[in-house]
């Protein structure tokens, strides 16, 4: 695997995982607990930034051929697309918990 690709994975989660974590503090009734928002963060990091990131990227027209794609704003679209994914599945996440709980008998 490229170092670069290893890279954005790492920011992707990293990012995942902090903006799970803010999610959870910012809507409380979507918090899944620190160990819950971290993980479901870090696999929606994953998972949006390896959806987001590049459209981010070509968006800014940013992968240059001779870089191997690791330049500010690849960076950038990692740790955005990671933070949104991450926030956006510990809401989904969130969401279900407090349904399935909700019907709980």
């Amino acid at each position: 695997m490229n170092t670069a690709v290893i890279i954005n994975l790492i920011i992707q989660l990293v990012a995942g995982a902090a903006g799970g974590n803010g999610l959870g503090k910012l809507l409380q009734q979507f918090n899944l607990g620190p160990l819950g928002n971290t993980i479901a963060g870090a696999i929606g990091g994953l998972a949006g930034g390896s959806w987001l990131a590049p459209m981010i990227t070509a968006g800014a027209g940013a992968m240059a051929a001779g870089n191997g794609g690791m330049d500010l704003s690849a960076i950038a679209s990692s740790v955005v697309g990671g933070g949104v994914g991450g926030a956006v599945l510990t809401l989904i996440a969130g969401a279900i918990r407090k349904m399935v709980a909700g019907r709980a008998p």
